[in-house]
């Protein structure tokens, strides 16, 4: 509740597009369902009058399903993606957020995952399933578990690692730029601004194993690191 109420008072426009968008969803298929998301994820941005530059696009191959994993910072960090990836998606999300009125009802019926945090073994079984639904659909995870509330990048948990190796699909490593600055935490008005969203060369999974996450993990975490430094 704490995320819808922080946008209601910061734009009802943004209020009144999550309502409509996920009362569309409600009665979509699932094509439709992801044209909705990527509607709902560009209009937020122009509410906010955020421009969104990105490099490394060309690394992203139609046709493929990929492991996104990124820095978290902010709240707008789901509508950026939301807005400018041109994968069809689905979230790795903590179950808080399937809670929140509307918001919740657009991410199952979307088809976005929920992971159990407090519990380890339910999680793993939930990745494990996630990896058997991955073909052409990819999955976005932010492996810090939560945003950063210094700004800084937190350690990554392995969950995104695990998933790219089971499902065996490439890892790729997302940085962004300028979102705290949009959206600080704790902040009840946007301030209008350009935000960087940054895309490295995927990661080939592809005869790894589970024995292998921990380098991957790391792998993954120092190519964002390394975006971010030469941002």
């Amino acid at each position: 509740m704490r995320l819808l109420w922080s946008f209601l008072i910061v734009d009802p426009l943004i209020i009144l597009s999550t309502i409509c968008c996920a009362t569309v969803t409600a009665f979509a298929s699932p094509p439709t369902q992801s044209a909705v998301a990527r509607f709902w994820g560009k209009s937020l941005l122009k509410i906010a009058r955020v421009r969104v530059i990105t490099e490394g696009m060309e690394y992203l191959k139609p046709g493929i399903g990929y492991v996104f994993v990124s820095n978290h910072l902010s709240y707008m960090d789901t509508p950026v993606m939301l807005g400018t990836l041109p994968s069809d998606f689905r979230f790795l999300a903590k179950e808080g957020l399937f809670q929140i009125p509307f918001l919740g009802t657009h991410l199952k019926r979307a088809g976005h995952i929920a992971v159990p945090r407090e519990d380890p073994r339910a999680a793993l079984k939930t990745l494990s399933h996630a990896a058997k639904t991955m073909e052409k659909t990819s999955i976005l995870v932010f492996p810090e578990g939560g945003r950063s509330h210094n700004g800084e990048l937190q350690p990554f948990e392995e969950g995104a690692a695990y998933l790219a190796i089971k499902a065996q699909a490439p890892l790729a490593p997302l940085a962004l730029i300028g979102t705290r600055e949009v959206l600080p935490m704790g902040g009840a008005k946007f301030t209008a601004g350009t935000v960087k969203l940054k895309i490295s060369q995927p990661i080939i999974t592809e005869g790894m194993t589970i024995k292998d996450r921990t380098d991957l993990n790391n792998c993954a975490r120092e190519r964002i690191v390394e975006m971010l430094r030469t941002r």
